[in-house]
């Protein structure tokens, strides 16, 4: 998802980003009228922004709604015709989903994007009388106000639909959760969703929108499968799976320029720093070169970071990613008792996640 989108910012404590396919929405907006002139042109950005910015208010409405139900919000990322809020659920396991959580965060979407095209259908027709919101093109460059209400009712009726990873479809996920698996039923909701996909993408033969929502689907559906497989795989292996049991540890008491010579001779990027049999610190290759380079030759010591976290050998993955990405750590000692057994870092971390995601889609196809 992140290597898809571009961060722009922080709204509500989370990470607001824009997908590159959201460029996407200037094909479709600049076919229905050339910009001949640097007004059009600015008009149809003008356009591509007022349907980011509703799509932005409908993922904040789903984020409030979360919060108030105590689940923090990671980031909000915006896509063609809509976003993706990514939900800190952690301390709700997908074995312990909650429908009824889920439906109301669903809703929260559709119910604010429909309150703010009649919202704004009052507000301009009070201003404007004579200008008629029914006429067509409902959404054009040419016609800002008018889009304004059409974009939030599209939105509103489309996010209706049961195709996941629409809001519809993820109250259908959630009403199919009460029968079976998580993954299980967001699988057959993905599925739903692709066959809902597929229908845009025929539709689209007479209008472009309609490939424009294909896509869509199509594209945040896929993210939001990856998503699950991958909190499935968190929760389910331990660190003592993954965890890196031959490794370099560094002394406090070595200079920059011994621990930089053990970089140069080791895969490490992050190294445990270990006096007698006590774990004092970790350092990064990153943070010696630029100790050596700003400050000259010192002691590892003086510029390692005595802050970390430790995980146990028998804790989930799930608990690893949550301190890293809380923390922004890179490595995570791991721990049998007080010493240290193996050690976690970002980069091998994710290694492994796409090793043991692949590896969990073979045998699902096996079986």
């Amino acid at each position: 998802m992140k290597g898809w989108s571009i961060p722009v910012g922080r709204l509500l404590g989370a990470e607001l980003r824009v997908h590159v396919f959201s460029l996407a929405l200037l094909l479709p907006i600049w076919l229905m009228r050339p910009p001949y002139t640097t007004q059009d042109a600015l008009r149809g950005v003008v356009l591509m922004l007022m349907m980011l910015g509703s799509a932005l208010l409908h993922e904040i409405a789903h984020s409030v709604v979360a919060m108030r139900n105590g689940i923090s919000v990671r980031s909000i990322v915006l896509l063609p015709l809509g976003g993706v809020s990514i939900l800190d659920d952690a301390p709700f396991a997908p074995r312990k989903l909650d429908p009824a959580r889920e439906i109301r965060i669903s809703l929260a979407g559709p119910l604010l994007s429909l309150g703010l095209a009649a919202a704004a259908a009052v507000l301009i027709q009070a201003a404007f009388p004579g200008l008629r919101l029914g006429v067509r093109p409902w959404i054009h460059s040419a016609g800002l106000l008018r889009s304004l209400v059409w974009t939030n009712i599209f939105l509103g009726l489309l996010n209706v639909f049961p195709a996941y990873p629409l809001d519809g479809g993820r109250i259908l996920r959630a009403v199919l959760s009460r029968r079976m698996d998580y993954l299980l039923a967001t699988r057959r909701a993905v599925t739903i969703g692709q066959g809902f996909a597929i229908a845009f993408f025929v539709l689209g033969m007479y209008n472009l929108w309609f490939t424009a929502v294909g896509l869509f689907i199509f594209v945040a559906a896929q993210l939001e499968e990856r998503s699950i497989e991958f909190q499935s795989v968190l929760e389910t292996v331990r660190m003592e799976d993954v965890m890196l049991t031959e490794f370099s540890t560094l002394s406090p008491a070595d200079t920059l320029e011994h621990a930089l010579s053990k970089a140069v001779h080791s895969l490490q990027d992050d190294f445990p720093v270990v006096r007698g049999n006590d774990m004092v610190g970790v350092i990064s290759r990153q943070k010696i070169l630029d100790a050596l380079r700003f400050g000259g030759n010192a002691y590892v010591q003086s510029v390692m970071n005595s802050a970390y976290d430790i995980a146990e050998r028998s804790e989930t993955l799930a608990s690893a990613f949550r301190k890293i990405t809380a923390r922004n750590l890179s490595i995570i000692p791991v721990v049998e008792g007080e010493h240290l057994v193996g050690i976690v870092t970002l980069q091998n971390l994710m290694h492994s996640m796409g090793m043991l995601a692949e590896s969990r889609k073979l045998q699902n196809s096996s079986q």
